[in-house]
């Protein structure tokens, strides 16, 4: 695919979108042209009432996405740079904000913006190659697409300092074991693991899907009494739905659920 589409959503089966970097000779890096077909794509999904999950990707093996471009950043002045940072930030942000869950499936390079990128998505899955790593210091920088503080609270802040502070870049193995990632795949097949977890998640009751993604995303940052609150009164509130009544109706009869997202 030309970088005259530079992302493309796939449709693979009922509720489940498959949101693809597409500038592979460029190892996927993120341009301003990225950034803002993410940004129209994302919106487009989040407006999805009949969507249930979204899985993020980059084309071919080689890379998730190696980072934002460099040829791009190495003309910016400090003006242009806050701009490109508020633009990743926002873009990023919309990925955190989706109402249903959304997965990263990494292959190959996943650095800088590209790691920011799967940071900011709920689940991470990696095949064997792939690589995790911000290694913006190595350019007189530091990550500005919320690297400094996505990576803390998913690794830890001394393991984060390492990797911001070394640019240490780990493999698919240490990424596991030190939270960044989950299950680790064969080379090529990450995607397929991916799509397998979306599919069983598409199949649970959609309000509780959506009202736990909500409720964990409030509450990570509240007080754990606060936290607490709002998971009492979402729960509460699910009883009020179709959904709810199917599930423990269906439970209760020995049958398999028919959730209308409703």
């Amino acid at each position: 695919m030309s970088d005259a589409r530079p992302v493309t959503v796939d449709r693979p089966e009922p509720g489940v979108a498959v949101l693809t970097i597409d500038r592979p000779a460029a190892l996927n890096a993120l341009n301003a042209a990225v950034l803002d077909a993410l940004e129209a794509a994302v919106a487009a999904l989040a407006a999805d009432a009949d969507l249930r999950c979204v899985i993020v990707t980059g084309a071919g093996e080689k890379a998730f996405v190696a980072g934002a471009d460099i040829g791009l950043m190495a003309g910016m002045d400090p003006r242009a740079a806050l701009a490109f940072a508020e633009t990743g930030h926002r873009v990023l942000d919309a990925i955190e904000a989706l109402p249903v869950p959304t997965i990263a499936a990494v292959g190959g390079y996943c650095l800088g913006g590209g790691c920011e990128l799967a940071l900011a998505c709920d689940l991470v899955y990696a095949a064997e190659n792939a690589r995790f790593g911000q290694p913006e210091v190595k350019l007189g920088l530091i990550p500005g697409f919320g690297g400094t503080q996505r990576l803390s609270r998913r690794v830890g802040p001394m393991r984060a300092a390492e990797m911001v502070l070394s640019g240490r870049m780990l493999k698919a193995d240490e990424a596991r074991a030190v939270g960044l990632c989950l299950d680790v795949t064969p080379k090529g097949a990450v995607l397929d693991h991916a799509l397998a977890v979306a599919r069983t998640i598409a199949a649970m009751a959609p309000v509780a899907v959506r009202a736990a993604k909500q409720v964990m995303a409030r509450g990570i940052e509240a007080p754990l009494a606060t936290a607490h609150a709002y998971e009492r009164a979402a729960f509460a509130n699910l009883f009020a739905t179709a959904d709810a009544a199917e599930g423990m109706a269906a439970f209760v009869e020995k049958r398999a659920a028919a959730f209308e997202n409703r």
